[in-house]
């Protein structure tokens, strides 16, 4: 899933509805994080998320983007993304992937994180899938950080392939078929963000540009498949993956993580970035 196009640049009022937006979509991913227990069907997990981005005042963008059924893509194990929720009922041990999104007064935001049904240290996960989901999740903060001063696209994947590519253990494979993208008006624009290192320094970075960054790694190969409802992709040699995605923009004055419920503060501090709050 590739973009092109002219560059969004957003107001600053303009990033502060994205901010609305982001800040309901993180409480409603908090909500539906918390309701994915054993037992659980991915349908009433999309239906906690319904329920509260409407009680909020938001609208779904995924709901019927290109047809897609569902408030959120729930995606288990070998699924890597666009899982459609349903009947599928959720087993301990089960790696889950819930990307959402929602829209305040036309202004798009956007996020993912995986979830991990059970424990390592209770016996109910495999420590390599814990792993697989924290090494994804902190590549991509290390993406977000390489945006904060970056100044071009092309070195948040960079960063997050440096990352990625510097753990110990097992390497683990970064997908290249679906990466980040542009965020604003739409919930995919230009530009795309790779998560991985290209050899191009990609689009100019502004203030008033916002990114969906989203790096998707495997436990295995990084080919992938389609499966028959047209949606749902998955590892080709059936190995497990993880997501993490955040929305972040850039303004005037730094760097602001629209989705997270601090700016980003509690993760990006401890890198060196302090986060500032879009101006009034």
């Amino acid at each position: 899933m590739f973009t092109r196009g002219r560059v969004e640049l957003k107001t600053e009022q303009q990033l502060r509805s994205m901010d609305a937006a982001g800040s309901i979509l993180c409480e409603a991913l908090d909500r539906t994080i918390a309701a994915a227990k054993p037992g659980v069907s991915t349908a009433q997990l999309n239906d906690v998320f319904a329920e509260y981005i409407t009680l909020a005042g938001a609208k779904p963008n995924f709901l019927n983007y290109h047809g897609f059924p569902g408030y959120i893509c729930t995606s288990v194990n070998e699924e890597v993304v666009h899982g459609i929720p349903g009947e599928r009922v959720l087993q301990p041990g089960d790696v889950l992937k819930i990307d959402g999104g929602c829209i305040i007064e036309g202004w798009h935001a956007d996020s993912a994180r995986t979830v991990i049904l059970g424990s390592a240290a209770e016996g109910t996960a495999d420590p390599e899938d814990e792993r697989l989901s924290e090494i994804t999740r902190a590549a991509m903060w290390r993406g977000i950080v390489a945006f904060a001063t970056a100044k071009h696209i092309g070195e948040i994947g960079e960063a997050i392939e440096d990352y990625v590519r510097s753990q110990p253990g097992k390497p683990l494979g970064i997908l290249e078929d679906y990466v980040g993208h542009g965020i604003g008006s739409a919930m995919h624009m230009p530009p795309d963000v790779f998560n991985y290192s290209t050899g191009m320094r990609g689009a100019k970075v502004k203030p008033g540009m916002a990114l969906a960054i989203e790096p998707m790694l495997t436990r295995g190969g990084i080919d992938t498949d389609v499966l028959d409802d047209d949606w749902t992709v998955v590892t080709t040699d059936g190995s497990r993956s993880s997501q993490w995605e955040h929305s972040v923009c850039r303004h005037r004055e730094g760097i602001w993580v629209l989705t997270a419920p601090d700016g980003g503060a509690s993760e990006l501090e401890p890198l060196g970035v302090t986060p500032v709050p879009i101006p009034a």
